[in-house]
């Protein structure tokens, strides 16, 4: 099992493709459903898992995994279905999001796949389980559904988007007030966090949930003569998104003598070296790991005072 996944190296090479890989799982029952390989850390049988009182209703508990405590949630009832019930064949895919790490419980891991961003699709709109994809595509006449899993996450243990008093104090945060921002994100809960951190600087938002309705929206500013530069303070994106990641929007934009001189900061819950690989591969000017509200008004901060140095 441990060798399913890839070397971060390997990975890299994706970067700028518009390519990902997604481990395909099921969990209670029949369906297929889908993470981003990236996030994931090991696929393996669950070790002895100990219960815990006062623990959240989709915490099974917590396993020791070389030293770590790992809370150990039950994704299928996570986002709204039978519980899976716990034995000593159960299978744990261990995932870091949002520099934390945790372990989901599934029914059983299928296979890894790759795909072109552009074979995801955005989920169906709706209530139930809809209500945490974040996008769907085929495999082999199978529709596959692919979890939100920061949505899964903030359900559990939420995030503040409060700004610390002695940030909000600086005195160059004065410049952002009335300035605008185009925020690309395909999860809702991490499109509500920066426009909630946002909202405490007075800057106002545009938004599109992936990288290819982004790019049509800065076309049409530009097309209809805006100065884009002028009227964003920067772009603010997503990594992993359908139709079109991060990366391949970063490209865009360098290669768009209307929009290459924009500042974009890649927003995402990939950590490590692996994201500063692909930071100086496709050219974004900032990277920032989620969710952290403080550091957020930091990138912002640093590119005003960027602008005010230039004056």
């Amino acid at each position: 099992m441990a060798g399913i996944l890839d070397s971060v190296n390997q990975r890299t090479q994706l970067v700028g493709e518009n390519r990902l890989e997604i481990l395909m799982f099921r969990l209670a029952g029949r369906q297929l459903f889908a993470i981003n390989v990236f996030k994931v850390q090991e696929v393996l049988q669950m070790p002895k898992l100990t219960l815990m009182p006062q623990r959240h209703r989709f915490v099974c508990g917590v396993v020791n995994l070389r030293g770590q405590t790992l809370p150990v949630i039950d994704l299928s009832q996570a986002i709204g279905m039978r519980p899976i019930v716990p034995d000593e064949r159960s299978t744990i895919i261990v995932t870091e999001y949002n520099r934390s790490v945790q372990a989901f419980l599934v029914g059983g891991v299928e296979r890894i796949l790759n795909l072109n961003w552009e074979s995801i699709l955005p989920p169906p709109g709706g209530a139930g389980r809809q209500h945490y994809l974040t996008a769907i595509t085929k495999v082999e006449d199978h529709i596959v559904e692919v979890i939100d899993v920061e949505k899964v996450l903030a359900e559990i243990t939420p995030m503040s988007t409060k700004v610390s008093p002695e940030k909000l104090a600086d005195p160059m945060l004065e410049f952002a007030k009335g300035r605008e921002v185009l925020l690309v994100d395909d999860s809702n809960v991490a499109m509500s966090q920066l426009k909630g951190t946002m909202a405490q600087l007075d800057i106002r938002c545009h938004s599109a949930s992936d990288g290819l309705r982004a790019l049509n929206l800065l076309k049409s500013w530009a097309d209809a003569g805006t100065d884009v530069h002028e009227k964003l303070l920067m772009v603010i994106t997503d990594a992993e998104m359908p139709e079109m990641d991060g990366y391949r929007l970063t490209t865009e934009i360098r290669n768009d003598p209307r929009l290459k001189d924009l500042y974009v900061v890649l927003h995402t819950s990939l950590s490590g070296s692996f994201n500063e690989a692909m930071v100086k591969k496709v050219g974004c000017d900032n990277f920032l790991s989620k969710f952290q509200p403080d550091k957020l008004v930091d990138v912002v901060r640093e590119r005003l005072a960027i602008l005010h140095s230039s004056e």
